[in-house]
C-alpha cells in the first residue's frame, strides 16, 4: 500500500529532511563528539543518549525519503459543497445517536484521537466526495458495515496546523 500525500505535504517533508541534514544532523555530531571526550563509553550515559538521538535523527531522514519516493500525490481541490481533503465535516452516527467532528487529511497527518481522519480510513473513503445531507455507508470488513448523515461540511485552508506524523 502506499500513502497519499498533497503536493504541500511533500514540499513540508522536504523542508524537514533538508534541516534535518544540515542543522540537526551537525548538532548531533556534536553532541556524540562531546559525550565521547568523557571517557568511559560504557557507561557514558550522555554518550549513548547522543547516539540514539543521532541514530532517531537519521531513521526519521530515511522515513522522509521514502515516504516521498513511495507516495502517490493527491489533489486537495474538491468541489464547494462536497467533502475534500483539509475539509472538516460534522457526521452524525446513526448506531449511536452522536454527531462528531473530523478532519479529512492525508495519511501522513492523520490522528483519530485528534479528530484527524485519513482519506483511506473507512469513514474517510465513505464520506469523501459526497454532499451535506447525504446518508453514506461505512464499511468496515465484509461483515460489518454502519450508517452516518453528513451534517454539514466546513471548507478548510491548508494552513500547516496539522503536522506530519512523526513515524
Amino acid at each position: 500500500m502506499y500513502d497519499e500525500l498533497t503536493k504541500k505535504d511533500i514540499e513540508k517533508m522536504k523542508e524537514e529532511i533538508e534541516y534535518r541534514k544540515l542543522v540537526v544532523r551537525k548538532e548531533a555530531l556534536e553532541a556524540v563528539k562531546e559525550a565521547r571526550s568523557h571517557g568511559d563509553l560504557s557507561e557514558n550515559f550522555e554518550y549513548h543518549a547522543a547516539k540514539k538521538d543521532k541514530n532517531q535523527n537519521e531513521s526519521r531522514i530515511r522515513y522522509l525519503e521514502r515516504m516521498i519516493k513511495t507516495a502517490k500525490v493527491v489533489s486537495e481541490e474538491s468541489e464547494e459543497d462536497e467533502v475534500g481533503l483539509n475539509n472538516t465535516v460534522e457526521v452524525y452516527f446513526e448506531e449511536d445517536d452522536l454527531t462528531e467532528e473530523f478532519t479529512i487529511v492525508t495519511t501522513i497527518r492523520g490522528n483519530s484521537l485528534k479528530g484527524l481522519i485519513s482519506r483511506e480510513s473507512p469513514l474517510g473513503k465513505a464520506i469523501f466526495g459526497h454532499k451535506a445531507g447525504e446518508r453514506v455507508e461505512v464499511k468496515v470488513d465484509e461483515d460489518y458495515s454502519y450508517f452516518v448523515q453528513i451534517k454539514s461540511i466546513g471548507k478548510q485552508v491548508d494552513d500547516d496546523a496539522i503536522s506530519i506524523r512523526k513515524f
